[in-house]
């Protein structure tokens, strides 16, 4: 039988970036302690000024604004499209990164994950949606004010924004529905 748990924005721990250049709340991870040994983690980052990004080797990473005017990556000496709100990017945790804001601060959303260990699916939905799931770890993220989630075996859940429902454990065909803005992130491990 698989666990849901629902994660509120407000509980998420603050912790320095890894390079010392700002602030990221963690929403939740598979394991490990600190900045080490997870093998998959969702943040949360507000970048207050164009600059370098933290290195994580062997990682890779899947980034996208959630509120603020955007930026564009400069990734390994090549730069990316405009990355507005609620559209993906991914790169390797490796690689040199850098970023320039297209306006004012933003807030973004991260998945970094262990691809030897994990694979791993984002995409961003608005609406009402009907999704079924296979994976192990199914992660639904209100971008939203006000986001309602059914899980197949489970009590309907409200979630506010940046709140999070995690469900961990999936062993078969997981039905959610959701109504609202948010991100789906689906983790299997290898």
């Amino acid at each position: 039988m698989s666990q849901l748990q629902v994660l509120r924005a407000k509980d998420y721990p603050r912790m320095p970036w890894k390079n010392g250049g700002g602030f990221t709340e963690e929403i939740t991870r598979d394991a490990g302690d600190g900045l080490e040994g997870f093998g998959w983690r969702l943040s949360i980052a507000d970048i207050d000024e164009s600059g370098g990004f933290s290195s994580f080797a062997g990682y890779q990473r899947i980034i996208s604004v959630l509120q603020g005017d955007g930026m564009r990556l400069l990734v390994d000496g090549q730069l990316s499209r405009p990355l507005l709100a609620f559209d993906g990017f991914a790169f390797a945790g490796e690689s040199q990164v850098s970023c320039k804001l297209l306006g004012g601060s933003i807030r973004d959303f991260n998945l970094i994950y262990a691809p030897q260990r994990y694979r791993a699916r984002l995409q961003w939905l608005d609406g009402s949606s009907r999704l079924f799931s296979s994976a192990s770890t199914v992660l639904v993220f209100a971008a939203g004010k006000h986001v309602e989630v059914a899980v197949s075996g489970h009590e309907p859940q409200s979630l506010g924004l940046y709140d999070c429902l995690q469900v961990q454990g999936n062993d078969g065909l997981l039905g959610l529905e959701v109504h609202g803005r948010f991100c789906l992130v689906e983790l299997t491990a290898r």
